[in-house]
This record gives structure tokens, C-alpha cells and sequence, in this order.
């Protein structure tokens, strides 16, 4: 296996990217960037910053005061060259508490024992070392200081002395994952450098200190080590949202700090006397922080995980504020285009600006493109957008109640997001109103269009997706019509809770999932209102409309299901206890919900009407076992009088008429979590 481990080198592409890395920060953020780690000879390239025969990888050399060798540029490894070594020649399907015994075995394959040269690098120094012997078990290489003595520290006090003192307490041990293995370009250390650039990468961005303690039942790499390091590429490719990003770390952290102070906990508990007093309050502390630990673990796996960091979404708390009206109450007018001739200007004050005799003096600003115009309303403003192709490299923040429209077809009113960023447009006003526009999404990592709360009014527009297209906050109220969005990755509108969104004569095309429904079942949560009339959702990669809900509720439906057929009606269990709630009518519950709803149904239902039966008739039951619960919880905590009316929070104001056509896995579909 050690001799077809490596083939290739880095290829030209990476070359091009990253001459300039020559830094030790390179070690931290390794980029997505090389080739050929665990490729095929065919599939190599054989450019390097050498034309030597020997070697296939790069080299860099350390910045700072002390002229160290050359090293193994190593750190800068594609996503999918590090899953394979994982997968394939490191951990294979071992289980966690088997991870540092794989590992062992792997290196025992590639590594030399001796021989080679490298610098231990730690937070304080760096210092040339030579290996003479390799603890394969330990993972650690027995060293001794090379000749000529090489070393930088940050502090001057540290001298030759000193670093003998150190390796003598160390026995002359240490960890591969500290060690840079110095660059040989007759190819016989490329493996070794390999290799101990895979121990590092997984000890600093992968292992977990708790991971050993986790059940053993299934394969490692398949839960653990691949999230992970999708989450860590994404994250260097900005797929994931800054916000989100601080809140893994700072969990990260807690659950780190957490655990530590269990283990000092559970060892304290060993040596304490049985049955003492204080061994009874430790034993309480032990349990409250397991649940802890427990309860921040679970959230590090939703962000982890990328359908669920997807799925359950990240709600960025906007930090927008809103202006309110101008100081002197005055409402002006923003006209954005980057020439104005005469014709365009007369057309303006025919259409736009005067269209009956001026009562009253309007205040003009012009603007050469739309960040600066939006960034410059207050209160009631407007911004008219002249015909063009704008690019924007910001966030266009819309905090107060303002209208952005287009003067002409949305085609001819383009504005294009490009650079890294979060969103595109980011609404917070009470009432905005946005028409008339196309709006093209490149590299935002969040949505084309966010309303975090308030309304917000698209009509007459074109969303060309990238990633997700638009998110409906909780609170929030979002009215789409006569627009057609497109080519999202994600879903084209995803709904979350409590809010309220009205779809009317729209097309909802090409994306992964048309529309996504978020999870509405936990108590804390209110049932979005939901209006869809003449839309027509086709072609998507998966559902017309997707319902998350939780596996639990699915086993409750089914056994519903069950009693139906019996007695036509169906039995809610609450939180999986033997209690029965009441029975309900399944087909009175619907014929009450469509008659509010508008609801025809026809004698032969076309397959478009059958879409929005199979919504409407999903989430119905979904929102009746919401109420059931409710009302389950009140009876329990004394509360008699619970509300008996099913639909009392009406989760459809309407649904009539939309057309789900070649979605690839149908209109409606569920995703259990």
C-alpha cells in the first residue's frame, strides 16, 4: 500500500494561487488549494516549485529571523484528497476508541523511522530537530537537536541551555503533529511529510476530545470525521455564515471547557469516600453537566452536518437600525443610473417624478449605483432604478420602510451581487416595496433576499439564485407576486415559524427544493400563515414543497393512519407516552380547514389540483398535532379550557390553483429530522 500511496504532486493551479504563502500561517488555514495527494498517476500533474525528478510536492521557506531549511509545503490540500486518506488508508471503518490504533497502523505503513530532519514549531519557538526513531503507538518521534543548532523564540531568555532542559523533560518525545518535515528533493520523505500533515490536520480540526467516550456502534469517519471536514471547507470557501461560524467556535469552546471539568469531576468522584455528603453533591454537579455537554454536543452536530445546518437554518439577528424619517420630514426621491441624458430625465418627470402638476417641491438625489441610493433613504423614500446592469459588492440593508423600483422591464434593471458576504438583501423595515427588478446572486453565502422582520412586498421581479433564495424569518411578512425565481442550490423560499408569507401568480423553478416549510411542531413555535394562489412551482431538483418535521410526529401519523382505516378517525400520542388524546375526524378537520381556505376540489382532480390536496391535507395534520399537544400540556398543567377549535391558528389563508409540474421527487414531500 505505501508504494501507491502517493503519485502526484501539486499541480499548476495551486502553484498560480499560492506562490506567495510562504508563511507559517499556512498552517493554520490550510486552503483548498493542490493536487494529486492520493491520486493516480494518470490523473497528476508534475509541475512543482522544483524540476527535480525526485520529489512531486512544493516547498515553502519560513518567514522570520533564523534561516531554517526549506519545508514540505503540505498544508494547502483539497477537500477531497483529505477525505480519501481518511477514508481509504487512515481510518477506514474503525470506530472511535480504535481511531489512535488505525492511525498507528497506517503510519507504521508510510512513515520513515529515521533519518529525516524537521522543526518543532510550537507557540513559543521553532527548532531544526533530527528524528532518530519513531514511537508508532504514541505517535510521537524520538528526536535530538540537529547540527547546527537552528532556533527562534519568542522569548530572548531561551537559550541553547534551555532546549536541552526541555527534550531531557520530554525524554526527547514529541507529538509528529508539531513536526514540519524539512524538504528533500530526492522524493523518500514525501510520504512522511504526508503523512504527519494528515495526523496534524485531524488532531487540530477533527478529533474531538470527547470523541472516544461517544458510542462505538457506528463507523467514525461516517459520522464524525466527514462533517467535519465538509464544515471546514465550507467555511474556507465562505459557504457558511460568518455569524454561524461564531457561534460553532464559541460552542466549541463551552463544550470543551465543559468536559474538562467534568473529567476533573469524575476523577475527584474515584477518590472521594463512598457515601459522603460531598460525593452526593458532586454526583448531582456531574449529572447537570453531562446534560450540558450533551445539549452542546447536539447543537454542534446540526451546524456540522450540512443537510441539517441547511435544513434548520442559522437566524442572524440583523443589527440594521433604521434611520426614521429626515430630520426635517422631507421625503425624497433617490434616482439611480450611471448617465443621465435629457430624454431620460423627461421620461422620469413624465412617468415617475410629475405625473400630475407637482403640488408641492420633490427633492432629487442621483446616485451612480444602488448600494449608495439605499444606503442613503430615510423613512419613505424612494428609489427609482434606471436600466443597466449594476454591480454591487456590499450587502443592500434595508432597514426603514422605503420603495426600490425598477423604471422598465426587470431585465433591463439588473442588479448583480458579487464578492464574499452573507446576503444579498437584507430586510428589516416595517413596510418596504421592492419591483420591477432582476436581482443576480454570486457569492453570497445566506439567501438573495432575507426579511428578518417586518413586510416586505416583491412584485414584477426575477431572483437568479445561487445559494438559497428568499428566507421568511419568524415574525416576519413576505408577499411575492408576478415574480419568478430561480437556480437556487438550496430551496427557492424557505418559511420559517410564526411568519406569514402570501405567494400569488409566481414561478418557482430549477432550485434543489421549490419551497421549504421549517419545523413549526415545538411548543415555542407559532404556525406560519401561508397563502399560495396560481403559482406554478416545475422542474426542481426534488419537492414542490418540503414540510420538516420530526421523526416522532411521522410514528404518531402512522399510527393514526392505523385507527383510521378501522374507525375513520385518528389518535394523537403526545411525546410517546401510552396516553391517548382525543379522537378527531380526519375528514371533518379537512373539510373545515378547505372551506375556510376556499378550497375547491373538483370531481377528477388534475395532478396540479392533487399538489395542493396533498399540502393542504400534510399540513393540516401537522397543525392539528401541534394543537393536540398544546392542549395536552394545558389539561396537564390545570388548564381545562384549552382552545378546541383545530384551526384556530389558521396556518392557510388560501391555496388555490398552483401547478407543481416535473419536480423531480413530486409537489409535496417531508423531511424527517
Amino acid at each position: 500500500m505505501a508504494d501507491g500511496l502517493l503519485a502526484g504532486g501539486l499541480g499548476s493551479e495551486a502553484m498560480a494561487r499560492d506562490h506567495e504563502r510562504t508563511s507559517w500561517a499556512a498552517e493554520e488555514e490550510p486552503a483548498p488549494l493542490g493536487k494529486g495527494l492520493f491520486e493516480d498517476e494518470d490523473s497528476c500533474s508534475d509541475c512543482s516549485n522544483h524540476d527535480k525528478p525526485g520529489t512531486s510536492l512544493q516547498s515553502f521557506v519560513p518567514e522570520g529571523k533564523t534561516h531554517f531549511p526549506e519545508m514540505f509545503q503540505t498544508s494547502h490540500l483539497l477537500f477531497y484528497e483529505r477525505f480519501r486518506a481518511y477514508q481509504d488508508y487512515i481510518l477506514a471503518d474503525c470506530k472511535a476508541s480504535e481511531v489512535k490504533e488505525f492511525t498507528a497502523e497506517f503510519l507504521e505503513k508510510v512513515l520513515e523511522p529515521s533519518g529525516w530532519r524537521a522543526v518543532w514549531h510550537t507557540n513559543v519557538f521553532k527548532v531544526l530537530v533530527e528524528v532518530t526513531d519513531v514511537d508508532f503507538a504514541a505517535l510521537k518521534a524520538v528526536v535530538r537537536l540537529a547540527d547546527p543548532y537552528l532556533c527562534e523564540s519568542q522569548v530572548s531568555t531561551f537559550t541553547l541551555e534551555c532546549m536541552k532542559e526541555l527534550l531531557d523533560l520530554k525524554e526527547h518525545r514529541l507529538p509528529l503533529q508539531e513536526l514540519w518535515v524539512v524538504f528533500d528533493d530526492s522524493g523518500v520523505f514525501d510520504q512522511t511529510a504526508l503523512a504527519i500533515e494528515h495526523i496534524r490536520f485531524f488532531y487540530q480540526n477533527i478529533w474531538r476530545s470527547w470523541d472516544e467516550e461517544e458510542e462505538d456502534e457506528y463507523d467514525y469517519f461516517v459520522r464524525c470525521v466527514e462533517p467535519r471536514l465538509r464544515l471546514h471547507y465550507d467555511i474556507l470557501e465562505d459557504r457558511v455564515p460568518s455569524g454561524l461560524i461564531v457561534d460553532y467556535q464559541n460552542l466549541l469552546t463551552q463544550c470543551e471547557e465543559s468536559y474538562r471539568k467534568f473529567l476533573n469531576l469524575r476523577s475527584s468522584l474515584s477518590n472521594c469516600n463512598s457515601d459522603s455528603e460531598q460525593e452526593n453533591i458532586s454526583m448531582v454537579e456531574g449529572l447537570k453537566l453531562y446534560s450540558e455537554i450533551e445539549q452542546l454536543k447536539q447543537k454542534l452536530k446540526l451546524i456540522e452536518n450540512p443537510l441539517l445546518r441547511y435544513v434548520f437554518g442559522y437566524q442572524k439577528n440583523s443589527n440594521i437600525q433604521a434611520k426614521g424619517i429626515r430630520p426635517n420630514g422631507q421625503k425624497v426621491t433617490h434616482v439611480v443610473s450611471f448617465t443621465m441624458t435629457t430624454g431620460l430625465l423627461q421620461s422620469l418627470l413624465r412617468d415617475k417624478l410629475c405625473p400630475e402638476p407637482c403640488k408641492e417641491e420633490i427633492e432629487i438625489q442621483f446616485h451612480s449605483d444602488p448600494l449608495s441610493a439605499i444606503n442613503a433613504c430615510y423613512e419613505g423614500d424612494t428609489v427609482i432604478v434606471c436600466p443597466g446592469h449594476y454591480v454591487v459588492h456590499g450587502t443592500l440593508s434595508i432597514a426603514d420602510s422605503i420603495e426600490l423600483e425598477g423604471y422598465g422591464l426587470p431585465d433591463d434593471i439588473v442588479i448583480e451581487k458579487r464578492g464574499k458576504g452573507d446576503t444579498f438583501v437584507d430586510c428589516t423595515g416595517a413596510d418596504i416595496k421592492i419591483s420591477s427588478i432582476k436581482f443576480v446572486q454570486h457569492g453570497a453565502v445566506e439567501g438573495i433576499l432575507i426579511i428578518h422582520r417586518g413586510k416586505t412586498t416583491l412584485e414584477n421581479c426575477v431572483l437568479q439564485c445561487e445559494t438559497t433564495g428568499v428566507t421568511v424569518r419568524t415574525s416576519a411578512e413576505f408577499l411575492m407576486k408576478n415574480s419568478d425565481l430561480y437556480g437556487a442550490k438550496g430551496a427557492g423560499i424557505e418559511i420559517y415559524p410564526g411568519s406569514k408569507c402570501t405567494l400569488s401568480d409566481n414561478g418557482i423553478h430549477h432550485c434543489k427544493e421549490g419551497i421549504l416549510i421549517k419545523d413549526f411542531l415545538d411548543e415555542h413555535y407559532d404556525i406560519p400563515k401561508i397563502t399560495m394562489v396560481n403559482n406554478v412551482i416545475h422542474n426542481n431538483e426534488g419537492y414542490g414543497v418540503v414540510l420538516v418535521k420530526p421523526t416522532i410526529f411521522s410514528d404518531l401519523q402512522e399510527n393514526a393512519q392505523d385507527e383510521t382505516e378501522e374507525n375513520k378517525a385518528f389518535k394523537v400520542q403526545a411525546s410517546g407516552e401510552a396516553d391517548v388524546a382525543e379522537r378527531v375526524d380526519l375528514e371533518e378537520l379537512i373539510e373545515c380547514a378547505t372551506g375556510k381556505m376556499e378550497l375547491y376540489v373538483r370531481a377528477d382532480l388534475s395532478e396540479q389540483v392533487e399538489g395542493n390536496c396533498e399540502i393542504v391535507n400534510e399540513l393540516v395534520a401537522a397543525s392539528t398535532q401541534k394543537g393536540q399537544l398544546k392542549k395536552k400540556r394545558l389539561s396537564e398543567l390545570g388548564i381545562t379550557q384549552a382552545d378546541d377549535n383545530l384551526m384556530s391558528q389558521e396556518m392557510f389563508v388560501s391555496i388555490v390553483g398552483n401547478q407543481f409540474k416535473w419536480n423531480g421527487k413530486g409537489s409535496f414531500g417531508t423531511f424527517l429530522f
